[in-house]
């Protein structure tokens, strides 16, 4: 008989550190599979109360798919036609913007009596004339083939998540309940046939539905853990959605009150950089400041529009998201900014968006987990 080993608790926790690097290094690596793959089980989810409905009303699986992609492709369409158009229209207005931003840090460099000829006579045209336009537009042509390209995968692989999900829940069930409650069931048929009263006797009705009950508990566990990750990730991606629309359009409104160009432009960008958590409204708000400043040559006004935008997020989302999403997922602080920054490092930008969602499922696993140490944990990772 092969003699177990026994490790002590830092040899365990160093093992698990190095198994932890390892699965990071090769979710990096293969980011071009793993990226795709999760987000199309993020739109499984996401499809899921839709996918339920059509299922429960006799539709079949093939024609629930198609209603899927057909959603996700009016969605697609009807955002990218928004974005371009409003791009389309900044573009016409950018060689204005240029002389207001030449004319700006000339004249703070006289002000400031700087004598660096780059800022006294700086030209933002200069500038890009040094712009290997060729090898842009090589990145350009490389990046929209690469969208194209991860947009096919996305959709090849929600197509196989949709018709397998169900062998993949079976699968797991099978590794990780029947497997591991049919060693528990001998002890429980052992404990029960070896005592004095059932030595010599069968398995008795009762027995029979312990041992039943036993392997039920487990399979409402799993089942319920499968639940918990489907709701938390509906919950939080409709919620986010919401939250940032809703601050995009406020944003537009002050924004065009105060007379800021292309107030919508920015009130997308609001929408879309904070579904990255923490860096994300940084982001939003940067850009639209600078155009203010652009707009009005006045250090006051900027001032103003900033303070304006950052009560505002600062109402959508550190006091409105946090009462709403943060209380469901319980996640700590902390560790969303960790899990934003470790994500982004391991897939970039993707990362980031799918950071909170990803790190909430973590979560859940572990907290339906039997370990102490996994318990403890999920008890860090917890809000309290």
């Amino acid at each position: 008989m092969a003699k177990r080993i026994r490790l002590d608790a830092s040899t365990k926790f160093f093992i698990s550190i190095i198994g932890i690097t390892i699965i990071a290094i090769v979710l990096k690596e293969l980011s071009h599979i793993f990226i795709p793959f999760v987000i199309a089980y993020f739109l499984f989810f996401l499809f899921s109360p839709l996918n339920n409905f059509l299922s429960n009303n006799k539709f079949p699986l093939f024609s629930a798919v198609i209603i899927d992609i057909l959603i996700m492709a009016f969605i697609l369409w009807g955002v990218s036609s928004f974005i371009i158009g409003a791009f389309v229209r900044f573009g016409q207005q950018i060689p204005q913007y240029f002389n207001k931003l030449d004319h700006i840090i000339s004249g703070a460099a006289i002000s400031m009596n700087i004598k660096d000829p780059f800022f006294r006579y700086f030209s933002i045209e200069r500038i890009i004339a040094k712009i290997n336009y060729q090898q842009l537009a090589g990145g350009i042509f490389n990046s929209t083939f690469a969208l194209i390209g991860n947009a096919l995968f996305i959709l090849f692989f929600f197509i196989f998540v949709m018709t397998g999900h169900n062998t993949i829940y079976e699968a797991i069930k099978d590794r990780f309940v029947f497997k591991r409650v049919k060693p528990e069931m001998k002890k429980v048929k052992k404990k029960y046939l070896t005592s004095a009263e059932n030595l010599q006797t069968e398995l008795t009705p009762s027995l029979k539905d312990t041992l039943t009950l036993e392997r039920q508990s487990k399979e409402e566990k799993l089942a319920n853990t499968f639940k918990t990750i489907t709701e938390q990730i509906q919950r939080y991606i409709i919620l986010k959605i919401l939250i940032n629309l809703f601050a995009g359009v406020i944003v537009s409104i002050f924004l065009a009150i105060l007379g800021v160009d292309f107030p919508i432009i920015w009130g997308l960008f609001v929408f879309l950089f904070n579904f990255i958590p923490t860096i994300g409204s940084a982001l939003s708000l940067i850009l639209p400041v600078i155009m203010a400043l652009l707009e009005y040559e006045s250090f006051t006004f900027a001032l103003i529009v900033a303070l304006i935008l950052i009560a505002i997020q600062t109402l959508f989302f550190n006091i409105i998201e946090t009462s709403l999403v943060g209380k469901r997922l319980n996640l700590n602080p902390l560790l969303i900014l960790l899990a934003v920054l470790i994500w982004g490092y391991i897939w970039g930008v993707i990362g980031m968006l799918l950071a909170v969602p990803l790190t909430a499922i973590i979560k859940i696993i572990i907290s339906n987990s039997n370990s102490r140490n996994l318990n403890f944990l999920g008890d860090l990772m917890s809000k309290g």
